[in-house]
């Protein structure tokens, strides 16, 4: 079976989605748009049916580029209130040669929850720490043997209004949720590493309405927290200094501005009609000083909460996200936090843009908890496969389009 699967970002400033196919552990994309969103502030959905409307246009973009639906998506969900705790978990190998199955690790992961949800809150994810045979230790307990499965786990769980509402909501949409995820973890499985894995680290998620902190060990999510600034401040600083639109003020920040005046240049200058309906002379030096000045109060903020966050060595900061999209962002980052962090990038066709870092994460944590417990599974079934591949549909998958090399580089 082709592995193909889709994600969806809620962001504050856009909706991201990512459709993929995993192919011999290549990430291959079919498909990445985004999209203004609606009904969501700070990260959080306040007007869901809004939301709902413009995930809805969304996948129209996606059906139109594809030539079939999205019938089936992993969606990120808001971690404010997101809730960790450690779980432990026993069960009794009971099939006659005590070959430990899914259905154990399944059952086993399960008791590791109890007592560990708070009230009012649903279970997102529960990631085994590790694993014990009849008493002895390991990562990989599918196919050995044994009496007795134990597990030490990571119980993570948020409020159920943030999920059930969406999920309804896309439900009305026919489209079906089968996986929801935090955003800072699938940013961390966007950027992860093989040390990664084995140390203590720390995920900063850097949107247009928020920064996300994420506390990760060992590949796990231990702790997390949201501060409610973002991008949008740096807008807001250009757009009263200048006296422009928040619209025009962001494109000044996107394609203009640098993160760090360290390189900018005093000469270079644009011009832009301010909302006086004056012309205004933007120089590059002076506006990068200005982004540059926000930028530091925002990653310092970050910085200092890691403190409070956690007692752990850290072995490494990846920042990320689509505000770390603004040319020289590393200077900036090594001027808050010297050497100890490095701005995360990733090096996928399609998708090289940090604003993608989550729905990209959110695919390959996906493809990992699958591979982890050895099954298979695509959003699209047999006849979808057919209509993607375009044999029922040449013209909306031709050959002279990128998509159409793709997969007629996959079918020779």
């Amino acid at each position: 079976m082709r592995e193909i699967i889709a994600s969806i970002d809620i962001g504050s400033a856009t909706l991201k989605l990512v459709v993929a196919e995993i192919l011999n552990e290549r990430f291959n994309v079919l498909c990445a748009l985004d999209e203004e969103s609606r009904g969501v502030k700070k990260g959080v959905i306040c007007e869901v049916q809004e939301t709902s409307y413009a995930i809805k246009r969304l996948l129209n973009k996606a059906e139109k580029m594809l030539g079939v639906k999205v019938p089936k998506a992993i969606i990120s969900i808001n971690e404010d209130s997101a809730d960790f705790k450690i779980g432990l978990g026993s069960v009794s190998i009971t099939s006659e040669d005590k070959e430990i199955t899914n259905a154990d690790i399944a059952r086993v992961l399960k008791t590791s929850r109890q007592d560990q949800v708070p009230n009012g809150n649903e279970v997102v994810d529960i990631v085994p720490v590790y694993y014990k045979i009849d008493g002895e230790k390991t990562y990989a307990p599918l196919g050995r043997h044994g009496e007795k499965l134990e597990v030490k786990s990571v119980v993570m769980s948020v409020p159920k209004r943030d999920i059930y509402e969406i999920a309804k909501e896309l439900e009305h949409i026919d489209v079906e949720v089968i996986d929801i995820q935090l955003p800072t973890l699938s940013t961390y499985y966007a950027h992860k590493r093989e040390y990664t894995d084995t140390t203590a680290g720390v995920i900063i998620d850097c949107g247009a309405e928020t920064i996300k902190i994420g506390i990760i060990n060992k590949g796990k999510i231990i702790n997390n927290l949201v501060i409610p600034k973002g991008g949008s401040t740096v807008d807001a600083d250009i757009a009263f200094i200048y006296k422009l639109s928040m619209e025009d003020a962001k494109k000044v920040k996107e394609t203009f501005a640098l993160a760090n005046k360290r390189n900018a240049n005093e000469h270079l200058d644009m011009s832009m009609m301010n909302t006086l309906g004056e012309k205004v002379t933007i120089n590059q030096k002076e506006v990068s000083e200005v982004v540059m000045s926000r930028l530091h109060e925002l990653l310092n903020m970050a910085k200092n909460e890691i403190n409070y966050l956690t007692k752990k060595e850290i072995s490494y900061i990846i920042i990320s996200g689509g505000l770390t999209e603004i040319k020289d962002f590393q200077l900036e980052i090594e001027s808050v936090f010297g050497t100890s962090a490095n701005l995360g990038k990733i090096n996928i066709v399609g998708v090289r843009d940090n604003k993608y870092a989550s729905c990209v994460g959110m695919i390959k944590y996906f493809d990992a908890k699958l591979r982890q417990r050895d099954r298979e599974f695509s959003i699209f079934n047999q006849d979808e496969l057919d209509i993607l591949n375009g044999k029922e549909n040449k013209k909306a998958l031709s050959g002279d389009s990128i998509l159409g090399k793709v997969f007629g580089l996959f079918n020779k």
